[in-house]
């Protein structure tokens, strides 16, 4: 049995490219990190440390994740966190500039 083509299109994330928060992602800031809600897709998810939410809300100042990343984030946890943005463009809450 094969599997069913999805409709869905599919997101590569480069973490050496520019991304930017999607304009139709809200980000409230709360006391664990953030809640983001995307009004297109009507997804809700949570942004679990502070540091992650300013992260992915000053994506569009720098010139590459990777470069967001060594700039605001310890090395040692530049791994998960590209994981977590991974997850996020996926999610579209994230685009490539």
């Amino acid at each position: 049995m094969g599997c069913a083509a999805s409709t869905e299109p599919v997101v590569t994330f480069d973490s050496s490219q520019p991304y930017r928060l999607d304009a139709m992602v809200a980000v409230r800031p709360e006391p664990f990190g953030a809640l983001a809600y995307h009004y297109g897709s009507r997804r809700l998810t949570f942004l679990r440390t502070k540091l992650l939410a300013d992260v992915v809300t000053d994506l569009d100042g720098f010139e590459s994740v990777d470069s967001a990343l060594d700039a605001r984030v310890p090395v040692a946890e530049h791994r998960s966190y590209r994981r977590a943005l991974a997850q996020l463009a996926s999610s579209e809450f994230i685009r490539a500039c």
